[in-house]
């Protein structure tokens, strides 16, 4: 059992989840599951593959909608589109 009550879990959610909740708090976003699902590919947010779904951090996507600028929402020189890695 955890002891310490200050572990921050991220909220982990798949793609369409995230595009639901962001529905949710604001209902006329402009932000849908295809553009966050290019965010996550290109590599501008990080993701963790569970089997075939892509998870990511909602506060992670809630921060990137607050700072799109930020250096650390760059995009990853080496993404790849299904396995294959683009050549510059």
């Amino acid at each position: 059992m955890i002891s310490d009550k200050n572990i921050k879990i991220p909220r982990m959610r798949t793609i369409n989840e995230a595009s639901d909740e962001l529905k949710a708090l604001d209902p006329r976003t402009a932000m849908s599951p295809y553009h966050i699902r290019r965010l996550c590919l290109d590599g501008v947010l990080p993701t963790v593959k569970a089997g075939k779904k892509i998870l990511l951090d909602l506060d992670t996507l809630i921060e990137y909608m607050s700072d799109p600028t930020a250096d650390k929402f760059q995009p990853r020189q080496t993404a790849t589109v299904n396995g294959i890695r683009r050549i510059s």
